[in-house]
């Protein structure tokens, strides 16, 4: 495999758990969702935490990586609860 594949499903990995943490904290979802929901919030969690000028500290950067996309996809699923 490729470090252009291997970044892809280290991606698609990081949101599906982040996923999976943020329906977990907010209650809902399936796989489908998980992984959608993960992945609009690695964009937006890390759009959000740069905008503010926050830094989580987190010294690993896969788990930084997580818990960045798991805060937008909280964001994500709140949003969209409150849209529909």
């Amino acid at each position: 495999m490729d470090t252009r594949t291997q970044q892809i499903v280290i991606f698609l990995v990081v949101g599906l758990v982040a996923g999976w943490l943020a329906s977990f904290i907010v209650m809902g979802g399936g796989l489908i969702q998980y992984l959608v929901s993960g992945v609009i919030g690695a964009f937006v969690g890390g759009y959000l935490l740069d905008l503010l000028g926050i830094r989580l500290g987190i010294k690993n950067p896969l788990l930084a990586q997580i818990a960045t996309a798991t805060i937008g996809a909280i964001v994500v699923v709140l949003i969209a609860r409150l849209i529909s």
